[in-house]
């Protein structure tokens, strides 16, 4: 069976990521309906696709042949337009993250589901990387023996990526900076650190405090938080050259793991995982799919019943009270530096 696809915003993610992720998985997916408040995009999107276009939410929500929702529109538009997917009976919602703006908002999508029956996924890929479930499958008592974290963004600009994954129809621009050092530094928790979030959250389940937040130039941010008797040290930089480094470890008592990502824009398959224990050293990946083509392949199975949903209302609205938190804490932190 092939699931009709109605994607909500078709800028640079969508035509630079998920298009190919859905391509990829022609047996099962197909774009059948691109909606962007750019009549123009929308229909040069379209085309790449052979879709139907619009600029009108509502026309791609009554399209028959729509039967999965992507929001990939900017984040305020997130909770209305996931709501209006599931009271339109769709099969099943894809939201790019962050899930919404706001507590309140995420908590209605997640009422939503829950009224209509209609699975809701985030895109946080890294959740949905076949290494990483690989390792979630073999790592034992890490979670509980956790005593550091530390995840680690370093990449060109999301422009270079784009123009060199795909020929974008719409000129990328370069992550805005903002004259308050606190906004700034909130927009690059909820815009950056947020891929890795929900990883932090698996081993460092609660916030007690944030100790240090120090903004990087042009673009980037050095955290650091404990909650629970451990540490976590967040580390993101977008710079001008070509430098990737895209990690993800933890130091326990009995273990370590250390997880090394591909960039999103670059199709070379999923993460690699190094799993240490007292038993010796196990390798995970590459394998062939990363972790758009794991959650696109997730949200399919789901809406055809052959799976479970992986990560509930409760889970995907934890994870982003999480990432609230945080940027609620180092946003008050730089306040507090800066007076």
């Amino acid at each position: 069976m092939t699931l009709g696809i109605g994607i909500i915003g078709a800028g640079p993610v969508t035509q630079a990521i998920h298009l190919p992720a859905i391509a990829g998985l022609s047996d099962r997916l197909r774009v059948t309906h691109v909606m962007d408040v750019d009549a123009a995009t929308a229909a040069a999107v379209a085309a790449r696709a052979g879709a139907a276009y619009g600029t009108s939410v509502d026309d791609l929500l009554a399209d028959p042949a729509v039967d999965l929702v992507a929001v990939c529109s900017p984040h305020p538009f997130h909770a209305e337009q996931a709501q209006a997917a599931c009271r339109a009976g769709k099969k099943g919602v894809l939201v790019e993250k962050p899930l919404a703006t706001t507590l309140d908002e995420a908590r209605a999508i997640a009422e939503a589901s829950r009224e209509s029956g209609v699975p809701v996924v985030v895109g946080a890929m890294h959740t949905y990387d076949p290494a990483w479930l690989a390792a979630e499958r073999a790592w034992g008592d890490l979670p509980e023996t956790a005593r550091r974290v530390r995840s680690r963004i370093v990449l060109p600009p999301n422009a270079r990526f784009e123009s060199a994954a795909t020929q974008l129809h719409a000129d990328p621009v370069f992550p805005p900076r903002s004259g308050d050092p606190a906004a700034a530094i909130r927009g690059a928790i909820l815009g950056l650190a947020i891929h890795n979030l929900p990883l932090v959250r698996r081993f460092l389940p609660e916030i007690e405090s944030v100790d240090l937040v120090r903004r990087l130039q042009p673009f980037g941010y050095v955290l650091t938080l404990r909650g629970g008797g451990r540490t976590a040290e967040l580390i993101g930089y977008l710079h001008g050259g070509w430098r990737t480094e895209w990690t993800f470890e933890v130091w326990g008592d009995g273990g370590e793991l250390r997880l090394d990502f591909t960039p999103s824009y670059v199709r070379a398959g999923s993460a690699t995982a190094e799993l240490r224990t007292g038993a010796g050293t196990r390798l995970f990946g590459p394998y062939p799919g990363n972790g758009y083509t794991g959650e696109w392949r997730h949200l399919a199975a789901v809406a055809t019943g052959a799976e479970p949903l992986r990560y509930g209302p409760g889970d995907v609205v934890a994870d982003l009270a999480y990432a609230l938190d945080l940027a609620d804490r180092a946003a008050l932190l730089l306040r507090g530096a800066a007076a």
